[in-house]
């Protein structure tokens, strides 16, 4: 601390009377913890407080966020540190401070003087001769006031972390909910799927039909108590980190003396509870093979429809897209980048038809059928809404397939080497096959068709291996 500054508060002191000197603490008070400010930060309507405090206050969820003081609007949610009242609030607690020097605890029991001195590698406090002493005299020793000072900015930085791990597991543990919700409607649809599938083509096999439907059923039932336990584990890790976060506050108000003698303590425990992040389950049902599935397939196979190829900008076009429907915004991720994309000169308009394409290469494609493929020098441009695809994208390190119309996450294995689509135009549907599994990935259910249809395919970033 600054010699002016010592001298700016032992004359305060000096000159001061007891209730003169308490008025002008108080102004330096916290009106939510009732302690000198930490972290100050001034809102909008000109009451300051403690950012630990109130991020605690507007954490309860309060809409819109008001002053504790005034219930004045706040319409910026990030303020900046007020300094000035940083330093005015470090001062106060070192006037504070200076009054506690005569208690027994401050009092080296050895040489009978106030114990003045921190030292940082032994984190304990010193009196001038034990510092001098050969077991601390190679150490680092500071002013018990600066070092608890700079205490307070260690805790305040580990402070931020949480809070800004504790929002973010927050997005995480909404999206788990919303995960929750969309696989299970996902096994709903799932359960048609597969019974459309038996009843077009395999309308004799309901023995293999019953155990498939048996199978889905008990691993969804799995993969939905793990989601339910990874919410609550989440939930429960959300509060540890509030309540981590509201101890270390409390710690910061501490007095000088019991703030340093604890500090490492606590600052372990923080960084543990940092460290024992739970992790989103990725739910993904078993690849179910269906027995001929392909012999079948083969029959309506044609070769060579993807005859025009070009590297262009891709488009979708598709206000589902930009109203927030398309799940995790993976569809706007694929949107606009220079991709390989081919299509098929020539349109179906009637018949059933089966093609392969191999993805083996590709971490993030799209494939199916679409009506209208819209060319210029730049871009390339696909109406999102009048077409049959299959998404493959790497989000947040982990491969996801979804598809459009409406937007849906696919929760099945993704396919690692050749795709089957299966265009059935007078039925109006149009199906996905993992060629190597010999299982379904999806069928868009039966439709009304009245557009030609084209093979579409657009491959991007080659998959790291």
């Amino acid at each position: 601390m600054k010699f002016h500054q010592l001298h700016f508060i032992k004359c305060t002191q000096r000159n001061m009377d007891s209730d003169t000197l308490q008025v002008f603490q108080s102004e330096l008070t916290c009106s939510i913890c009732m302690n000198c400010f930490l972290d100050p930060v001034t809102i909008d309507c000109g009451h300051s407080f403690c950012r630990p405090c109130l991020s605690l206050c507007w954490e309860e969820g309060q809409s819109p966020r008001s002053c504790p003081e005034c219930r004045g609007i706040a319409d910026r949610p990030n303020f900046q540190t007020n300094i000035v009242l940083k330093r005015l609030a470090s001062l106060a607690r070192q006037a504070r401070a200076d009054h506690d020097h005569s208690s027994e605890e401050q009092i080296c029991v050895t040489h009978q003087e106030a114990k003045g001195l921190f030292c940082e590698v032994d984190q304990t406090l010193l009196c001038g001769p034990c510092s001098e002493c050969p077991e601390h005299a190679a150490h680092s020793h500071s002013p018990i006031h600066r070092a608890a000072e700079e205490s307070r900015e260690k805790f305040l930085k580990r402070m931020s972390s949480l809070w800004k791990m504790r929002e973010e597991m927050q997005l995480i543990l909404n999206q788990e909910a919303q995960k929750t919700q969309s696989f299970k409607k996902y096994v709903t649809l799932r359960k048609v799927m597969i019974k459309f599938e038996y009843q077009r083509r395999h309308p004799l096999l309901q023995e293999e039909k019953k155990l498939h439907l048996e199978a889905l059923k008990k691993e969804a039932k799995e993969i939905c108590l793990q989601l339910k336990k990874s919410v609550f584990r989440m939930t429960q890790y959300i509060e540890r980190l509030r309540e981590m976060y509201r101890e270390l506050t409390e710690m910061c108000h501490k007095p000088d003396t019991e703030l340093l003698q604890a500090m490492g303590n606590v600052l372990e425990m923080a960084y543990l509870a940092q460290m024992q992040m739970p992790q989103p389950v990725n739910p993904e049902l078993s690849c179910w093979p269906v027995a001929g599935i392909l012999d079948t397939l083969n029959n309506f196979r044609v070769d060579n429809v993807l005859t025009q190829t070009t590297v262009h900008h891709l488009s979708l076009d598709d206000a589902s897209v930009m109203s927030g429907d398309d799940p995790q915004g993976m569809s706007r991720q694929l949107d606009g980048e220079e991709s390989f994309v081919a299509w098929g000169a020539q349109a179906f308009t009637s018949g059933r038809h089966y093609w392969e394409l191999d993805v083996t290469h590709f971490s993030s494609w799209i494939l199916g059928v679409s009506k209208d493929i819209l060319t210029s020098d730049t871009i390339i441009r696909i109406n999102y809404e009048e077409a049959f695809l299959l998404f493959s994208e790497k989000v947040n390190d982990q491969y996801s397939l979804f598809t459009n119309s409406p937007p849906l996450v696919q929760f099945v294995k993704r396919p690692l080497g050749k795709i089957g689509v299966f265009l059935d135009y007078d039925n109006g549907a149009v199906s996905f096959y993992d060629v190597s599994r010999g299982s379904l990935i999806y069928s868009f259910l039966p439709s009304f068709i009245s557009s030609p249809l084209k093979p579409f395919l657009c491959l991007r970033s080659p998959r790291i291996i």
